[in-house]
């Protein structure tokens, strides 16, 4: 859904589990930092007022959007993680750079978590111009960042509910 139709700030507070138990990392981007930093204090708010405990919240910055997963992938090898959210963002300017950047990252994410089966959050702004990316860093259509916590926390509820399920084959109980 387009952000100019809801709010990334908005979301059902109910429906997020504790993060106390719960270990995060973030990658951020330092291109695009006066948004990119925006996004990581949303992100970063959102994760301690849902439980998560600061010293358990591990943070890396890359140089742009495209490090992500590398920087991602590096954490993931020194900290001991239970999501991985990735921020950055990528404006469309002259050329299509931002395609080739975005759609490497997306793609990076993915198949990282799927290698791993560990969530690795996708909180990459890709508008069309900065006006845009500061309406979603904080501006009248909220904080990516906030969007890309809440999903962190879903998921690493998620994940670690996984990894201490008993294993089962086929779709029977």
């Amino acid at each position: 859904m387009a952000s100019a139709l809801s709010n990334l700030s908005d979301y059902d507070a109910t429906n997020v589990p504790d993060a106390a138990k719960l270990r995060f990392g973030i990658v951020v981007a330092d291109w695009n930092k006066d948004i990119t930093h925006k996004l990581y204090e949303g992100c970063y708010d959102t994760l301690i007022k849902h439980g998560a405990v600061a010293d358990q919240i591990h943070t890396m910055q890359v140089p742009g959007t495209f490090e992500l997963p590398a920087g991602a992938r590096i954490m993931a090898g020194r900290e001991k993680l239970d999501a991985i959210i990735c921020l950055g963002c990528v404006i469309k300017g002259e050329t299509k750079h931002d395609e080739y950047i975005n759609n490497a990252v997306s793609q990076g994410l993915v198949n990282l978590s799927i290698a791993t089966g560990k969530p690795y959050i996708f909180g990459v702004l890709t508008p069309n111009t900065h006006e845009q990316a500061q309406d979603r860093a904080g501006g009248k259509y909220g904080n990516k960042g906030v969007e890309a916590a809440v999903t962190a926390i879903r998921m690493a509820e998620l994940y670690t509910t996984n990894k201490t399920a008993k294993k089962s084959i086929g779709f029977g109980a």
